[in-house]
């Protein structure tokens, strides 16, 4: 079956606009942005949404701004934007590695990260980015606004704690001196989702030492962040030894699954590898803005 199953079509005006139509319609109704996680689900009725919410002109949460100690991300805005963006590039090049491996020019040109991150699926990359980035979801319903950290946001696959009629507006991000970050994927071919994915997020202090580490994994069978790993890491100086032994306590924590992407065995080399491929990139962005500091061989 590839046809959705009937429903009605509204098309919001503004963010209020939107709340009050999914609290009118209840919880047979849905948003929709880019749509290319919730359309070939209707088209499998897999979902089956009475009513379907457009809030492509609520332009109001198109954004990217710097502010302060935090850079804030509306929930509308777009993946191209975020690939394209300097302060991005600047403050979180993680966020851009990302992007450049997300589906297609079609789909980042169309797909939000709002939409991203409540589709929650566990091979989907910038979720990673945003639990590695400690990231918080701002989340607006009838009874006001609220914030949430990416481990209250994401609540297992394919689940988030965005209730029925509330929306995710923003996603603001805390800028630390003296970080760097990446992320890397292995995918069967170009577009697809993650093999498996790593992500850090590694911040120096003024000795050359780790005062900060948070590494994430996609599509390995993980809640995203790898927390044996970062114990390991915070008080070292940074080392091939030290990125190979969190390496290893990576590919251990994770809890891929056999299938038509590879076996197990092979998932947990690529958390291992990719693990060690990111926090070397991380590091070394963060040194570079850490004057006098130099990141040892061996």
């Amino acid at each position: 079956m590839q046809i959705p199953a009937p429903f009605d079509y509204v098309r919001a005006s503004s963010v209020d606009n939107a709340l009050a139509l999914l609290d009118r319609h209840g919880a047979e109704s849905r948003v929709v942005a880019g749509g290319h996680s919730l359309l070939p689900m209707m088209k499998l009725r897999l979902a089956r949404p009475d009513w379907l919410i457009d809030i492509n002109d609520l332009y109001e949460l198109d954004y990217l701004l710097v502010d302060g100690p935090v850079l804030r991300i509306g929930a509308m805005t777009r993946h191209t934007t975020l690939l394209e963006s300097d302060d991005v590039r600047r403050l979180f090049p993680i966020i851009t590695d990302a992007e450049h491996v997300i589906a297609d020019p079609i789909v980042r040109n169309r797909g939000t990260i709002g939409g991203s991150l409540c589709q929650a699926d566990p091979a989907e990359d910038l979720s990673t980015v945003c639990h590695v980035l400690d990231a918080v979801a701002v989340v607006r319903g009838p009874a006001g606004e609220r914030m949430l950290s990416m481990a209250e946001f994401h609540r297992g696959p394919y689940e988030t704690a965005v209730a029925q009629n509330e929306l995710l507006i923003e996603v603001r991000v805390p800028i630390r001196a003296g970080s760097g970050s990446a992320y890397e994927k292995v995918e069967r071919r170009v577009g697809d989702w993650a093999v498996a994915a790593a992500g850090a997020s590694v911040t120096l202090a003024a000795d050359g030492t780790i005062s900060k580490a948070t590494v994430g994994l996609t599509a390995v069978g993980l809640d995203r962040n790898v927390t044996e790993v970062e114990a390991v890491l915070v008080g070292q100086v940074p080392t091939e030894q030290l990125f190979a032994e969190a390496g290893q306590l990576a590919a251990d924590a994770c809890d891929p699954l056999a299938d038509q992407r590879g076996p197990i065995d092979y998932k947990r080399h690529l958390a291992d590898e990719l693990t060690r491929r990111v926090l070397r990139v991380a590091c070394s962005r963060a040194a570079a803005s850490v004057p006098d500091v130099t990141i040892q061989e061996g």
